[in-house]
């Protein structure tokens, strides 16, 4: 042992170098050279928000903005497209079904625009004074609400397509108060604005006609308002042994069985539960067999949140991970529109659309693994399916999501900062190189660096990538997110691009961050290669 009588500033007095090993006041601790590089997998757990720093998970991630997790990878979301510029913001999106007939429609600046067909975009209703609209499928009729307008209806009668009025009439009932409306039991069911009235239809599978009122204050007794119905299946699918649930704004839920509520001996009340409060009109999203309900406490399956037979039965996740994060924007933004969720089967998630001050973010789940992540940057007032594709409303128009690899020409910015690890072990560490295995298609600008010990750094290093090799750290100016002007990360031909890169850092727990800025590809990583020395062992 070698040492350098040279005293260390940053430790004080008692630390001296040598060229393997410190003395620390008597204290020695040795690094070993050319041991394997070890492999971290690229946070798949998806961004936790619920654990500590300290306990959370090596494969979750602290933040993770615009990356999807999947099962074996992370992919950076896919961008959006202008698809119909209608001139006003748009707060509605509606799909109509019916094989040949198909219509997606588009509601802002009092009007309903059709907007099936890019080419041919049409203004078929004007006058309204809300264009936030509820709205649902029954017997191939679109039937919408607004609880400010007379109902409108949508259908085909004879080959001829018809956009009118919905004639709804019943005892003491203003068709324009109507704010929500879902089917059950083979029956239309809506939501009186302002009270805890709903109203539904007289006879099974009618779509116009009579509406009785189902009166249901002396059923909650908490107050506030209905402000959402609807079908709870036991089967995944439609059937006799449906639930009708009514919950209400403080967070009641009455759930009925039976088919007629016209009939004492057919219709009765299973129950009356408490959650946390849902927030808005668009606050119920049904999937495998259950109901989600956007709370002020997450994203909740009505199996998990109310004490019935089925209560552990579900297989929709928790957004417990979130949690922490869905309370700070529900505090904030609980008043503001926009909530609303939405499932994508083509891309194998669930959205759920959160207003944060002027802007908007989305929480996203992959349905399959349950992991969660964010998206950024996309300003949407509401989302819609038609053709099995996405789109979403903003401030003049309306963009088709999920196409091509940049936010209508802008680039797209990944970040993700995965859980602290101690990278196999428990000793302190100095990494000297670190190796992100990612592929794409052509270049982007890539930020890549660790922070240690719960630090929370937030820049990009003045690093080098060459196109062989490795080169020194800090020798030339690598490409960052400010000015993506150096040498670019890329793999060719669709292969895994495996280098390694200068790191330095050293501690005894390790936080990959990694960012990345594109507007032209599509970034996957799979994992990232570490080579450090360790100091393993006290004498």
């Amino acid at each position: 042992m070698f040492l350098l009588q040279n005293k260390c500033p940053a430790f004080g007095s008692g630390l001296f170098l040598s060229g393997r090993s410190f003395v620390l006041t008597g204290i020695k601790i040795r690094w070993p050279w050319g041991e394997a590089p070890w492999p971290l997998p690229a946070p798949v757990g998806g961004l936790n928000v619920r654990d500590s720093l300290d306990t959370m998970a090596a494969g979750d991630a602290i933040v993770m903005d615009n990356y999807l997790p999947t099962e074996t990878k992370l992919m950076l979301r896919r961008g959006y497209v202008s698809y119909a510029r209608l001139g006003c913001r748009i707060l509605t999106l509606a799909e109509y079904q019916n094989p040949g007939h198909e219509r997606f429609f588009a509601f802002g600046g009092g009007c309903v625009w059709d907007i099936s067909s890019k080419k041919n975009i049409s203004k078929i209703a004007s006058g309204f004074n809300n264009n936030e609209w509820q709205w649902c499928q029954f017997r191939n009729r679109l039937i919408a609400v607004n609880g400010y307008d007379a109902p409108q209806t949508y259908y085909v009668a004879d080959e001829e397509a018809r956009w009118s009025e919905a004639s709804f009439s019943g005892e003491g009932l203003d068709p324009s108060k109507l704010i929500n409306v879902a089917v059950s039991k083979q029956r239309l069911f809506f939501v009186e604005k302002g009270t805890l009235s709903a109203w539904y239809s007289e006879g099974v599978g009618e779509v116009q006609g009579t509406l009785v009122k189902f009166d249901m204050s002396s059923v909650f007794r908490n107050g506030g308002a209905l402000l959402a119905v609807a079908s709870w299946t036991q089967d995944a699918g439609q059937g006799m042994d449906d639930l009708t649930v009514f919950i209400t704004t403080n967070g009641e839920v009455a759930v009925y069985s039976g088919n007629n509520p016209t009939s004492a001996d057919d219709w009765y009340l299973r129950g009356v539960y408490q959650m946390s409060r849902p927030i808005g009109y668009r606050c119920t999203m049904q999937y495998q067999g259950d109901i989600v309900v956007i709370s002020e406490d997450g994203y909740i399956p009505l199996s998990k949140a109310l004490s019935l037979d089925r209560a552990n039965a579900s297989q929709v996740s928790f957004s417990d991970r979130i949690r922490g994060l869905v309370l700070e924007r529900t505090r904030a933004g609980r008043s503001k529109p926009g909530w609303q969720s939405v499932i994508y089967g083509r891309g194998g998630y669930a959205l759920f659309n959160v207003p944060v001050s002027q802007q908007f973010e989305q929480h996203v789940v992959n349905v399959n693994t349950g992991a969660w992540c964010r998206f950024t940057n996309i300003r949407s007032f509401c989302w819609g399916l038609f053709g099995n594709r996405l789109y979403f409303g903003s401030d003049n128009e309306v963009f088709l999501f999920d196409e091509g690899f940049a936010d209508n020409g802008m680039h797209i910015c990944g970040v993700v900062e995965q859980a602290y690890s101690d990278l196999g072990s428990p000793n302190l560490k100095r990494i000297q190189l670190i190796n992100p295995r990612t592929k794409s298609s052509t270049k982007y600008a890539l930020v890549v660096y660790t922070n240690m010990d719960f630090e929370n750094r937030d820049k990009a290093y003045a690093e080098n990538i060459g196109s062989t090799g490795i080169t020194k750290w800090n020798e030339a100016r690598w490409s960052c997110l400010a000015k993506p002007n150096g040498t670019k990360w890329a793999t060719l031909k669709g292969k895994v691009r495996s280098q390694w890169i200068g790191n330095s850092a050293t501690g005894f727990k390790a936080s990959v961050v990694f960012k990345t800025k594109t507007r032209g590809n599509l970034i996957e990583w799979y994992d990232t290669g570490f080579r450090y020395e360790q100091g393993n062992s006290v004498l």
